[in-house]
């Protein structure tokens, strides 16, 4: 099986800019290995370089699948897990559509809808 190689420092460079840019600051951001299925109906595990960061209470994840492709997820539990459904070519879009999806989500478990202000949401 050919090893997928590593997270260069460029990589790193595009996350921690897209994380400066959402957060207002910079946000660390560990490098790790993870295993994970790469196709879901195989039973093999694959050995993939991942960027992994936390804040908001939320934990992400960025897999590099192969050369070039990436997945990622987002997680508050073991048990409240989300991902994009999809591989990217792109790590920029991967990390951005990521975070939108996970800004998203926090205004729907706020309770946010459209149409409502911050007064609204205040009021119990």
């Amino acid at each position: 099986m050919k090893k997928i190689s590593d997270f260069t420092d460029a990589d790193r460079w595009v996350v921690e800019t897209a994380l400066k840019e959402r957060y207002g600051r910079p946000i660390a951001v560990e490098i790790a290995d993870s295993e994970i299925k790469l196709d879901q109906a195989s039973a093999e595990i694959t050995l993939c370089p991942t960027f992994y960061w936390e804040e908001r209470g939320v934990e992400f994840v960025v897999f590099k699948v192969a050369a070039d492709r990436y997945r990622s997820q987002f997680y508050y539990s073991i048990a409240e897990q989300y991902g994009t459904g999809r591989d990217f070519h792109d790590l920029a879009e991967c990390v951005t559509t990521t975070l939108r999806l996970q800004a998203d989500h926090e205004k729907d478990r706020a309770g946010a809808t459209s149409g409502k202000t911050g007064a609204d949401l205040s009021k119990t």
